[in-house]
């Protein structure tokens, strides 16, 4: 099996092993701790429910030109990836693993894939380029949509920041309202009219949408 063929499961392992391997074990003591807290909380009361439309919101696209999601979506039905920032490992892998398992056939059946966060557009574009993505990366300053969705995660505790900060991720001057609020990794399967189909959201930011569960969701709702 090539690295394109495995899963996100399976790349997250060895990603988190080479992480083990290089950071400090007080940093990953901290961000272990973190992501077992997200894990308890668990899916919010609050999140948006099949059926509903999808948010719409003013968002900047990689090379800072102002968009709206509707103008982005342009009718057609499409799967929107909601994720951290550039300086997320994981984000960085999921985006990739969805570049070389998803995008591509959703493609050849007219469907959209579209990935967001708060971060600045220099932040996209970074992420865009490093990845070598085809898709449209855009920016939500704020996390408006993610609000409304009902994705945004509690606010991070001081010891997280710290944590965040010592590894070289300046989370709230990446972000495009100066804050270090974050959308929890979410896959959203909307269709031609901007109605949720389906919805799978990761409180634990470690853990993503594998690929082949949004390709089983796209056939099973949108075809």
């Amino acid at each position: 099996m090539t690295t394109t063929d495995q899963t996100y499961a399976t790349k997250v392992a060895a990603l988190k092993d080479g992480i083990a391997a290089k950071a400090p074990a007080e940093v990953l003591s901290v961000f272990a701790a973190e992501q077992a807290e997200l894990a308890a909380a668990g899916v919010p009361s609050a999140l948006a429910s099949v059926g509903t439309a999808i948010p719409d919101a003013d968002l900047l696209d990689a090379r800072g030109e102002a968009t709206t999601l509707g103008r982005e979506l342009a009718g057609k039905p499409a799967v929107l990836v909601f994720y951290r920032g550039a300086w997320c490992p994981f984000c960085n892998l999921a985006l990739r693993t969805y570049q070389e398992q998803v995008v591509e056939v959703l493609a050849d059946k007219g469907i959209g894939f579209f990935a967001v966060s708060p971060q600045k557009p220099d932040g996209s574009l970074s992420i865009v380029e490093t990845n070598e993505l085809t898709f449209g990366v855009l920016s939500d300053a704020g996390n408006k949509i993610a609000t409304k969705l009902g994705v945004l995660n509690p606010e991070r505790g001081q010891e997280a920041r710290a944590a965040a900060a010592a590894l070289g991720a300046d989370v709230a001057g990446g972000n495009g309202d100066g804050t270090d609020n974050l959308p929890m990794p979410t896959t959203v399967v909307v269709d031609a009219a901007g109605i949720i189909r389906w919805i799978d959201v990761h409180p634990d930011y470690t853990e993503r949408t594998e690929p082949q569960a949004i390709l089983d969701a796209v056939a099973a709702t949108i075809g």
